[in-house]
């Protein structure tokens, strides 16, 4: 199976940007659609962004459309997720997550709950 490790998180200042990445091994990638989600203490997990195994289609979640951004570079074997216009928040998780294009070949289910390989995580907080 797949196994993903997140990177690129920290502390970043009000309106600031961060990339994070998600580095895959043990299988490519291009098999694969790919999700960035995040949770903060208290508070559900939700959806950041996916984008499909094939086709590179794209959704993101209402509160992060038009500040985030999600790529991937399969020759690479490494999903991006470009943050720009951070808001100040409570520090939040952000995971990255696959789920099979032979399971879900044409799209790309938006509940995390249908993603089957996570990686551990990493922490993002926007604070001045």
């Amino acid at each position: 199976q797949v196994e993903l490790v997140e990177s690129g998180g920290g502390l970043v200042q009000p309106g600031g940007s961060l990339r994070l990445s998600c580095a895959a091994s043990g299988r490519t990638l291009s098999r694969y659609s790919m999700g960035w989600f995040r949770q903060a203490p208290g508070k559900e997990r939700e959806t950041v962004a996916t984008i499909h195994w094939n086709s590179g289609r794209t959704r993101y979640g209402v509160s992060v459309e038009g500040r985030f951004s999600i790529a991937r570079d399969n020759a690479k074997n490494t999903v991006y997720l470009q943050m720009n216009n951070l808001k100040p928040e409570h520090p939040a998780v952000y995971y990255c997550a696959a789920t099979s294009g032979t399971i879900y070949p044409s799209g790309v289910p938006f509940d995390s709950r249908r993603y089957d390989v996570w990686g551990q995580g990493t922490q993002v907080t926007v604070s001045s």
